[in-house]
């Protein structure tokens, strides 16, 4: 019979015949991308911050009210009138006391009638001693019984106590009083016990003569306001910078006005109603 010849079985690759198919496989070659040199980073020149306009002079300063009567009638025709009729304010620099005993002072005459408070601080006064007449020193040697038996309340004394203390640690001083702005004045100042914002707005302005400070929650002020421009109803006080801004940076002398200008249509209502009584 002739021989049957059988499948051949697939003989496999040797290491070597691997090595060498694998060496004949042919890849791309990748294109090289060079990458340009990079740009130097510009030099942004950033502008100095914008100066800090200076702080006007004092109100007390020569020529510093003339100027704000003048800035004031020019920007507001209707204020204008009422300065026009009205005497002009005086912020007399003499006699002046330190800022310590103003602010003791006005804690004395707070919630109190004049005459009352008037007769508390010459009590006060002749209880200190003779020198230095208000001194945080001399205030911090009274007891609080001291205080309480010139007619001073227990919390009034806490106050002055607390006012004097600081200003022996250090946190508040009379230089420092004197160069704060009105904003950090405000911060530090509403610290003190019984110190808020209308005393320190008082401050600011019959004490420190300082020339641009609106107080905003002052009720008279507020009315005056109204009065002036003849609105329906009385602003409130988050209202009274819109207001008002147009008086800066004499805001302090605008409200004064205010004051006189309430004051004057009060005087003119009495006045009618004792005539219209007498005829």
């Amino acid at each position: 019979m002739p021989k049957t010849r059988s499948a051949a079985t697939p003989r496999r690759p040797s290491a070597a015949g691997a090595a060498t198919a694998t060496a004949k496989i042919s890849f791309r070659s990748r294109k090289i991308v060079k990458t340009p040199p990079a740009k130097p980073l510009s030099v942004v020149t950033v502008p100095p911050p914008a100066p800090i306009p200076p702080a006007l002079p004092a109100l007390s300063a020569p020529g510093e009210l003339a100027a704000a009567l003048r800035h004031l009638s020019a920007v507001d025709p209707l204020l204008s009138a009422v300065i026009s009729s009205t005497d002009a304010p005086a912020f007399t620099s003499t006699p002046s006391i330190p800022a310590f005993h103003s602010l003791a002072r006005s804690i004395l005459y707070q919630q109190l009638a004049t005459s009352a408070a008037a007769a508390i601080y010459a009590r006060f006064l002749a209880l200190l001693p003779s020198t230095p007449a208000v001194s945080p020193a001399g205030v911090l040697s009274l007891a609080a019984a001291d205080l309480r038996a010139i007619g001073v309340s227990g919390r009034k004394a806490a106050y002055l106590h607390d006012l004097a203390a600081r200003f022996a640690a250090g946190d508040l001083s009379e230089s420092s009083v004197a160069a704060m702005d009105e904003d950090a004045l405000l911060a530090q100042l509403t610290k003190v016990k019984g110190i808020g914002e209308w005393t320190v707005h008082m401050f600011m302005i019959f004490s420190l003569h300082r020339p641009d400070v609106l107080p905003s929650g002052d009720l008279g002020v507020r009315k005056g306001v109204q009065q002036l421009y003849k609105l329906k109803v009385m602003p409130k006080p988050e209202e009274m910078a819109a207001l008002c801004d147009r008086w800066r940076p004499y805001r302090s002398v605008g409200a004064w006005y205010m004051w006189r200008l309430l004051e004057s249509k009060g005087a003119a209502a009495k006045k009618a109603k004792k005539g219209n009584a007498s005829a």
